[in-house]
């Protein structure tokens, strides 16, 4: 009934013939069998099923109703994907689904066209070599922070959930990365004229954008937590304006490599280019950095702590590179290898977005392929929904032998299939800040495993579990703007 593009398609659970349920895509990936369980009664329902294994096409449509009567088509075929990725006038973005994301402006995200190719003009100077060097440099500090000033001489540190350090890691790489502003691990205090810090009201803003989404702006003031949120937007709001006004007024002008100055020497010569165009821009590339960063690096080091093996061949090939305490370079950072093949698997199996949607923009017709080998030519009308597939794509045996298995070394090897891993989308609008993410992963990663092994951490209630009990339990996630784990307990032990 419910279509997924709508707003009710997203929010209700999986109900049959109502509405696939907003988690559909992760629970399924490629090929299991769902049965579907009722809430309140807990009573088995029906079985209800469009995994591609059983379909025998990695294609499936789905029909429905509401808001309109629509088709969309799911994709899961590498070729087919590479095609409405590359072709980009005929299977444009909806920008409409995404401009509800505009709290604070136009930006790249939510534009398409001309209005696109201008945002993408200004911005793609911003993500240069020197900004990547800029938030490599900034991790480290951030890292050797973490390591010095907080858990200091510790020999074992306990943390309940991983976010609690990922989450942290991503806002404060990100504010000397996009604004030149370095936040320390103590706490800061609030700037005169503000009744939140920066860094709350970024995190208030990052974990609560669906409450400003659903709630119309009369509403924002009925709950202590509404009213929270509304508060952060404006806030930050206000904190991303000042900086852009001192910035922008400044005596001296510093030469700086960050985000926010490589997009206001990008736009100097385009006086269309306003405030609010910057707000709207460095909001999404703050909001796409940090829960994006901060779920995968919590993933990684779930994975890590649940295969002790891999972390010790990830840790090995750090020591072979990094001997005696040295430090990682930037310029090194194409030697990590194993750091960067861990990061990709986790990638692979936790892709941030599980499904990319374009469109149809004619009539037109695209071939996909099944694991037989067998090829079919689908129409594809004008208007049809497509939906990327990332998780069916990335949990396809056709590319990727026991897909269900954390095997970074696959990423070691020359020929893995490059067209079956989209985690930042393909073609021309692919991200723009993929190198940025890259870059600030893999120096978490490479510090951390250098100096420190994690485990998970024992707790007496779940003395008698499997160890596939553990790792159902440990990776347990839930939906959000990106995929989000929901409690990661780890212990990180001094080497």
């Amino acid at each position: 009934m419910f279509s997924q593009q709508s707003i009710i398609g997203n929010l209700l659970p999986r109900i049959p013939a109502v509405s696939r349920g907003r988690f559909a895509t992760w629970l399924e990936k490629h090929n299991r069998d769902l049965s579907i369980f009722q809430t309140s009664l807990r009573r088995k329902l029906t079985t209800f099923n469009v995994a591609y294994a059983k379909a025998g096409w990695d294609a499936t449509t789905n029909i429905s109703i509401y808001p309109s009567t629509s088709v969309a088509l799911s994709l899961v075929d590498a070729a087919a994907i590479k095609e409405v990725t590359a072709s980009r006038a005929r299977f444009p973005k909806p920008v409409e689904q995404y401009k509800l994301l505009s709290f604070f402006g136009d930006n790249i995200v939510a534009s398409e066209g001309d209005d696109w190719k201008r945002y993408r003009k200004i911005a793609a100077p911003a993500f240069s070599d020197r900004n990547n060097k800029l938030t490599w440099d900034e991790t480290v500090r951030i890292i050797l922070d973490l390591f010095d000033n907080v858990w200091g001489s510790q020999e074992s540190i306990i943390i309940d959930h991983a976010l609690d350090i990922t989450i942290p890691i991503a806002l404060f790489v990100l504010s000397a990365a996009d604004f030149g502003l370095r936040i320390s691990w103590k706490d800061e205090g609030i700037p005169p004229n503000h009744q939140m810090s920066f860094k709350d009201a970024l995190h208030e803003v990052s974990m609560n954008c669906f409450i400003k989404i659903l709630f119309p702006n009369w509403a924002m003031g009925l709950t202590e937590h509404t009213r929270r949120v509304r508060l952060a937007f404006e806030e930050l709001d206000s904190h991303m304006l000042e900086i852009i006004s001192k910035r922008r007024n400044a005596e001296k002008k510093e030469e700086r490599h960050d985000l926010l100055s490589s997009l206001l020497d990008a736009s100097a010569d385009d006086p269309s280019f306003t405030d609010r165009d910057l707000t709207g821009n460095i909001f999404m590339f703050l909001v796409a950095g940090h829960e994006t960063t901060a779920h995968t690096l919590c993933f990684t080091f779930a994975m890590l702590a649940l295969y002790p093996d891999q972390q010790e061949i990830l840790y090995q090939h750090i020591k072979s590179i990094l001997a005696d305490g040295k430090l990682p370079t930037y310029e090194e950072m194409p030697l990590f290898t194993h750091s960067m093949a861990v990061f990709n698997e986790t990638l692979r199996m936790f892709p941030p977005v599980n499904g990319i949607p374009k469109y149809s923009a004619e009539d037109t017709s695209m071939t996909v392929g099944n694991a037989a080998g067998d090829e079919l030519v689908l129409p594809v009308p004008r208007g049809t929904h497509i939906v990327i597939n990332t998780v069916g794509l990335h949990y396809n045996p056709r590319y990727w032998k026991d897909p269900e298995e954390f095997r970074p070394s696959r990423f070691l090897e020359p020929d893995w299939p490059r067209d079956a891993f989209v985690p930042f989308s393909a073609g021309p609008r692919a991200c723009i800040g993929r190198k940025f993410f890259e870059t600030e992963g893999i120096a978490v990663l490479t510090l951390m495993i250098s100096r420190y092994k994690i485990e998970i951490k024992e707790e007496p209630q779940f003395a008698s579990e499997t160890f596939e009990q553990r790792k159902t339990r440990v990776l347990a996630s839930k939906p959000g703007l990106t995929i989000t784990p929901i409690r990661v307990p780890l212990v990180f032990k001094r080497r």
